[in-house]
């Protein structure tokens, strides 16, 4: 019989370790409710502004809730981690953070926007763009087998700072199981982001989530990285009707390419919709999704950013 869980929310870790010690144990089927806080664990409120990012103490972000095991798991398996619910709790933040990001030469400073999530189904950019809540966790794995303590960011094979935006309600992530247990663990959670999150930060929140752990035994043909399903459902239908004003990056290197395709769109972002270019770089990363056009034709690739005209009021 299935069961669900509650996990402290006062238990956290920082990084990446095999030395901790399970703080719940499950079996195959349960539920796992957590209430995490955002990534900056407390460093920045609802009533901050831009000079809390200059006292940012970086090993205070990516407060994880875990490690939870699973019986039974071995290494070789997949464990399936499906997004029952996930719901923001009232309040989150973006930021260029100096140093950082897709653009860091071309935003030196620091630039924070906090957005009041408490509608549930959308926030407001400014008055005439309107952003969807579409919240998912940017940090889900399982433990490495290594010895070594490792850091949040950046992901590996055993999954952590995905930064996957379909990774919603309804989807299911697959991870490799790599050590006995599986130690699972979350965090990160976000509002909104698109495909990239080019600034560094999507809109950062807590967040309350239950997710169902299966445990899938593979007689040790386990995958090489996480996969996830995501229903066809879960497509908002108002965003892709509206459709989409896109820009390319066309370079012999993806990510130059990357960063054209976005310098591009911040271009686009000023000069159409009359925004200054830290808030168009905000929201190309809260919503701007980009895509491999192209990868086929040497020595040229192609790397576009779509925006949805969807957010324009």
């Amino acid at each position: 019989m299935a069961h669900t869980h509650y996990f402290d929310p006062d238990t956290v870790h920082y990084r990446w370790s095999r030395n901790y010690r399970p703080e719940l144990t499950i079996s195959s089927g349960d539920t796992v409710v957590f209430e995490t806080r955002e990534v900056s664990d407390g460093q920045i409120g609802p009533g901050s502004d831009a000079s809390a990012l200059d006292l940012f103490d970086w090993d205070r972000i990516y407060p994880l809730c875990g490690p939870v095991a699973i019986e039974g798991a071995e290494p070789g398996d997949i464990l399936e981690v499906e997004m029952l619910d996930l719901q923001t709790r009232g309040w989150g933040w973006t930021a260029v953070i100096p140093g950082t990001g897709l653009l860091p030469e071309d935003f030196p400073e620091a630039h924070l926007r906090v957005f009041d999530l408490t509608n549930g189904d959308y926030t407001m950019f400014r008055d005439d763009i309107r952003i969807p809540i579409e919240p998912f966790f940017g940090t889900m794995g399982v433990c490495h087998a290594g010895d070594e303590e490792l850091p949040v960011m950046p992901p590996g094979p055993f999954g952590g700072n995905l930064d996957t935006r379909h990774l919603t309600k309804g989807s299911i992530l697959r991870l490799p199981v790599q050590m006995a247990g599986a130690l699972f663990s979350c965090g990160d959670a976000h509002a909104a982001q698109g495909d990239g999150e080019v600034c560094v930060t999507g809109i950062e929140c807590p967040m309350f989530a239950a997710l169902r752990f299966n445990l899938v035994k593979t007689g040790g043909q386990s995958i090489p990285a996480p996969q996830f399903m995501v229903p066809g459902s879960l497509v908002k239908p108002e965003v892709e009707a509206g459709g989409w004003y896109a820009t390319m990056g066309v370079n012999t290197d993806l990510m130059e390419a990357s960063r054209d395709a976005v310098r591009a769109m911040i271009s686009h972002l000023t000069e159409t919709y009359d925004m200054s270019p830290e808030d168009a770089y905000l929201l190309s990363s809260l919503v701007v999704d980009l895509k491999i056009s192209e990868v086929v034709d040497a020595p040229n690739w192609i790397v576009s950013a779509y925006l949805p005209l969807a957010i324009f009021r």
